[in-house]
């Protein structure tokens, strides 16, 4: 699906390719990727395939973002992942490798070409058997799926973003957690001036008043928020 968001470099590859999408500078994004746990093989392999031959490549979320992704599926003892938002896998693949070996993601995405990245990648990968991939509208594929789910990733069109909060969060287990990218719109949600930035500011409000959640707002690459369903 069309995302937007920010890249991941992998250690050979240098933060500045995407510092004008970053919170922070370069030599910041490069001190924090050198100081955070590597990526697996897989994970380079489809991040070098993807900024090789994707125009759309800058669509990743970055290494540190990664990192998380697996720590908060660690740390919540995670079996069943929602991810809205596949691209060429790079995400998934980071959750995966957080899940029991029995656990389940499920990543929803319409594009063919992108994720057939992301199969031949996971195939090579012993978490890839964990990996589930529903092609199609992100709002009919959630339509027929049913919780509970211990954590949701959502980093898709950021206008749908709305509607995907209001479709996933009922299925969520009570203490599981909501993360979305992209929140910050490039920072610009403080003073909207457009409007991707006015509606993702009216998202955030949302997630804010929303009496389910508890929800925390990191600066990390393009913001992303992460929310305890109570």
């Amino acid at each position: 699906m069309p995302r937007g968001d920010s890249t991941g470099p992998s250690p050979s590859a240098s933060s500045a390719d995407d510092g004008a999408l970053s919170l922070v500078g370069s030599s910041v994004n490069t001190y924090c990727d050198a100081h955070t746990v590597p990526q697996s093989d897989a994970m380079r392999a489809i991040y070098e395939e993807t900024r090789a031959n994707e125009e759309m490549w800058i669509m990743m979320i970055g290494a540190v973002e990664a990192a998380l992704l697996r720590l908060m599926v660690q740390l919540g003892g995670a079996k069943r992942v929602l991810e809205v938002g596949t691209f060429t896998g790079y995400s998934a693949m980071a959750m995966a490798e957080g899940l029991p070996d029995d656990g389940e993601l499920i990543t929803l995405d319409i594009s063919e070409q992108w994720t057939a990245i992301a199969k031949k990648h996971w195939a090579t990968s012993p978490h890839g058997k964990k990996i589930r991939l529903m092609l199609g509208p992100a709002a009919e594929s959630l339509g027929t799926l049913e919780g509970p789910f211990d954590v949701a990733f959502v980093d898709a069109d950021k206008s749908g973003y709305p509607g995907y909060w209001d479709a996933i969060v009922p299925m969520m287990r009570q203490g599981g957690l909501v993360i979305c990218d992209n929140v910050l719109a490039g920072g610009r949600v403080a003073a909207p001036d457009g409007e991707r930035a006015e509606s993702m500011h009216a998202f955030n409000e949302k997630v804010a008043s929303d009496a389910r959640v508890q929800p925390i707002m990191l600066p990390i690459r393009d913001g992303v928020s992460i929310s305890r369903v109570v």
